[in-house]
């Protein structure tokens, strides 16, 4: 990748992610607006009031009064300054609430995403450098079951069994409740906190990527120039890492970074099991109250980090392939 192609290749894909991110807001705009039901009828349910007069003073409260145009052109130009609404269950402006759920969410994703990746790469070229032996067997069913089994099943399962039975580990939340702790004692008790809830979305994926890495590792070793490679009598340790593994990462990664956004989506389910909290309890607590302006935030925040993941995805499949040309 030559670096004075860069800064073109950026703006170009800064133009066409803007372009991208506009039509799904537009989109997720059209899409809740044409759920059924009145938000400013739900909105004076919880307050206990119901009447023609205070509906219509709610209307004009939240803009529901205008044309439905107008209601989207503001929205689009609240969005370009991350204006993002208030949401009238948490009284709250919906930035300062994504924001201040937001790195919950990260963390959660981000380790359930490392230990994904590492574990599913691992296992995987385990199994293609033992293919058609019991390691390779083990891994497959492993890697099949995890694939089959929902994600719900598989945290509640985790929780039975280090939490209730063993008690190794806490079952819910992201601190322990009442303690004052602070420094290196702090993080560790958010690490105890985030193994389970990371373990149980990162499994799936785990999965995913296990058996990726072991069909292309043993289509890639299949390929002349690793038979050249052993030929010459290059070491096999070397073989495996510097030709047939890093050329099999590169579907690896493209599956990565689109699996990457995805991870967020998965969340909502896991931090709902954990009491873990993120954007995705955040949006399932918003969609019971018929929120629309925290899910149409949260929903714009999850479409701007795919959009980044994707662009991350491209770099860094230029940077393992020298090939690859960074263009348009």
């Amino acid at each position: 990748m030559e670096l004075s192609k860069l800064p073109g290749f950026l703006l170009r894909r800064g133009v066409k992610a803007f372009v991208v991110i506009l039509a799904i807001v537009v989109c997720n705009f059209l899409l809740i607006h044409a759920a059924p039901g009145d938000p400013a009828s739900v909105i004076a349910g919880q307050s206990g009031a119901a009447d023609e007069r205070f509906l219509a003073q709610l209307r004009e409260q939240f803009g529901l009064d205008k044309p439905f145009h107008v209601q989207l052109w503001i929205y689009l130009k609240g969005v370009l300054t991350l204006d993002l609404g208030f949401s009238h269950r948490q009284q709250q402006p919906v930035w300062g609430l994504i924001r201040e759920r937001l790195p919950a969410t990260l963390l959660l994703t981000g380790a359930a995403f490392a230990f994904a990746v590492a574990a599913g790469v691992a296992l995987g070229t385990l199994a293609a450098r033992r293919v058609g032996t019991w390691a390779d067997s083990i891994i497959t069913v492993i890697a099949l079951t995890f694939y089959a089994t929902p994600l719900f099943w598989v945290g509640l399962m985790l929780v039975l069994f280090f939490s209730v039975w063993l008690e190794w580990l806490p079952s819910f939340g992201m601190a322990s409740v009442g303690a004052d702790l602070a420094g290196i004692a702090a993080v560790l008790d958010v690490g105890k906190h985030l193994i389970l809830p990371a373990a149980t979305l990162g499994l799936f994926y785990l999965a995913v990527y296990a058996r990726l890495t072991r069909a292309t590792m043993l289509e890639v070793a299949d390929q002349d120039f690793v038979k050249t490679a052993r030929a010459k009598g290059v070491p096999e340790g070397q073989v495996i890492r510097r030709h047939v593994l890093r050329n099999a990462l590169l579907p690896v990664i493209t599956f990565a970074g689109i699996q990457a956004g995805q991870l967020v989506g998965g969340s909502i389910l896991v931090e709902t099991v954990f009491a873990w909290p993120g954007i995705g309890r955040l949006a399932f607590d918003a969609l019971l109250a018929r929120d629309y302006a925290v899910l149409l935030g949260v929903f714009f925040c999850t479409s701007v980090m795919v959009v980044l993941f994707n662009l991350v995805t491209d770099l860094l499949y230029a940077v393992v392939d020298p090939r690859v040309e960074v263009e348009g």
